[in-house]
């Protein structure tokens, strides 16, 4: 479909229509949204949009959340990679905005957020952007919407659809009597599906599908520093969890739920997304390499450190009780008699000296300068004894 002459009156221009809470465009994942910005620019709907806005799509394509369509700016970094201007990533993150392709999550700012975390250094707040489809896009590929603004959603109508691909035999999989509906799904990102004429395998009523094995989510801790864990722990953890897979790009692989869980030894201590974020990057730091299964590497670094830490506990216990089982013999734990006795041995000893001294024509170190020098008093005082 052609665009219009007047399509570029569907350019949103004001900046408070930019922003998730008011847009017109409806989310999106990120390989459905680089593929709508691809028609867009196509579409000469911006005039100024070209291959360069395209560039700098799939350079946030990359970096997105694959559940949430959300994407931390990082506007230094995009400099870096694309080897362009810092006015040139800017205009062209303004025609995507404009395009209706990009919407505000949260505002960047120069308040320095650790403050308010009652932590020293300077960090500011981050911009973190949300993968939009316009209305101008779904009209094009004649899709019907269900819903408005941001949390709108597809509605594919397949009766009278001759499938594909029709399997030779039936797949041996038991029928189910409540399949999961797939309109359960995160709007917007699932497509929903009228139901239509069903094909009958086997003599089932549903269809069979060869379905991969979900992901369990092992048993869950119900407290959290001593306490029960509330549902509102849950979702504020979820909340830091889905930040997280925003700003480290190698955890977008692993499900929202999964990767609250297994980030829950750092929330229940409280640290944030970005302290978290900055432990994950160091994990990774300087790397080409990414672990295959981030949840399970993340898992064995954490217990790693547990066991790590509990060691150094169990043998700082062990060092103070054997401390406690041997104490130090010396001048400061003994006793006053002890003490007394130390004093006599000294006046007998430094008197034997002196004789010695005399007899062999050595200095006397008990005359000149040193005369009034009392080592035996001295020595009295350091013990806390009187001589």
């Amino acid at each position: 479909m052609s665009p219009r002459t007047d399509d570029t009156q569907c350019l949103v221009r004001g900046t408070a229509s930019q922003h998730i809470d008011h847009t017109a465009s409806r989310r999106s994942g990120p390989r459905k949204w680089l593929k709508a910005v691809q028609w867009l620019i196509g579409a000469g709907l911006h005039p100024k949009a070209n291959t360069t806005t395209l560039r700098v799509a799939e350079d946030l394509a990359a970096r997105m959340d694959y559940d949430t369509g959300h994407v931390l700016y990082g506007l230094d970094e995009m400099i870096a990679r694309l080897d362009s201007s810092r006015t040139t990533i800017t205009n062209h993150i303004k025609y995507l905005r404009e395009l209706g392709a990009l919407a505000w999550v949260q505002h960047g700012t120069r308040t320095n957020r650790l403050r308010s975390l009652g932590r020293k250094g300077y960090q500011g707040t981050a911009t973190v952007y949300a993968a939009v489809i316009p209305a101008a896009y779904d009209h094009a590929m004649g899709h019907t919407i269900v819903g408005t603004g941001y949390t709108a959603r597809i509605v594919i109508d397949q009766r009278g659809q001759t499938p594909t691909t029709t399997p030779s035999e039936p797949v041996d999989n038991p029928p189910v009597e409540n399949p999961v509906s797939e309109a359960l799904g995160t709007p917007s990102l699932t497509w929903l599906r009228r139901e239509g004429k069903v094909q009958v395998v086997g003599g089932s009523n549903y269809t069979s599908q060869a379905r991969p094995p979900k992901t369990r989510v092992p048993h869950q801790s119900s407290q959290i520093n001593g306490r029960p864990r509330t549902a509102a722990d849950v979702q504020k953890a979820g909340k830091t969890a889905r930040l997280v897979r925003a700003m480290v790009n190698w955890t977008q692989s692993v499900p929202l739920r999964r990767l609250e869980y297994v980030l829950r030894p750092w929330t229940d201590r409280g640290q944030d997304a970005y302290q978290i974020a900055a432990d994950l990057n160091g994990m990774c730091s300087g790397m080409r390499w990414k672990p295959a299964r981030p949840d399970a590497f993340i898992q064995a670094r954490l217990t790693a450190d547990a066991e790590r830490q509990q060691q150094i506990q169990a043998e700082q216990a062990a060092a103070a009780r054997w401390e406690q089982e041997n104490p130090v013999q010396g001048a400061f734990v003994a006793s006053r008699r002890q003490q007394h006795d130390v004093m006599a041995a000294l006046r007998e000893g430094m008197a034997r000296y002196q004789q010695t001294a005399r007899a062999n024509g050595w200095d006397d170190l008990s005359h000149g300068e040193n005369a009034n020098w009392d080592a035996e008093a001295d020595i009295a005082a350091f013990l806390g004894s009187n001589a």
